[in-house]
């Protein structure tokens, strides 16, 4: 039996290299916590303990805290390019911001409304379709819909409605 398996050990293990690991993590991602507890997750898999246990753990949380970050750059990108097919009008005037101003802004409001945000403006999806990816109700979908292009507005500075 793995002797990481003992939530003793764990803890020990956690108490001993736990803020090291983290501040460690922090390097890379905002989610370094999440990295070290998925790293002693991992150690709890093993069949057999590494031979340097605090090594392996500051290698896996590293491995998971720069996989983070290169999906977070992903993310970034994926959505830098998607805004920049999307048409913007404000008022019947140019827009004031650039395809930067909108990926900031998106960066800045809160996760779940974000992600109704872009899968509806730029993944095209309806509120049903969101309503079921996320595992919610029609009326919530819609209402997440709305006070993320109203935390858009307000992070833009300026009223803006998107085109399809």
């Amino acid at each position: 039996m793995n002797p990481a398996a003992d939530p003793e050990y764990l803890g020990r293990l956690l108490d001993e290299h736990g803020g090291v690991l983290s501040l460690y993590a922090s390097q890379w991602t905002d989610a370094a916590d999440d990295c070290v507890q998925e790293a002693l997750l991992e150690l709890v898999r093993q069949r057999e303990l590494p031979a340097n246990v605090p090594a392996w753990l500051f290698r896996v949380t590293r491995n998971r805290a720069i996989a983070r970050a290169r999906a977070r750059q992903r993310r970034k990108r994926h959505e830098t390019a998607a805004s920049r097919d999307v048409a913007f009008e404000v008022k019947g005037r140019e827009p004031e911001w650039s395809t930067a101003d909108v990926t900031a802004a998106l960066e800045q409001i809160d996760g779940d409304l974000r992600e109704v945000v872009v899968a509806r403006v730029w993944g095209n999806l309806g509120f049903e379709e969101i309503a079921e990816l996320i595992g919610t109700s029609l009326s919530t979908a819609h209402r997440r819909y709305e006070a993320g292009l109203q935390a858009l507005r307000t992070q833009l500075g300026v009223p803006w409605t998107a085109k399809k």
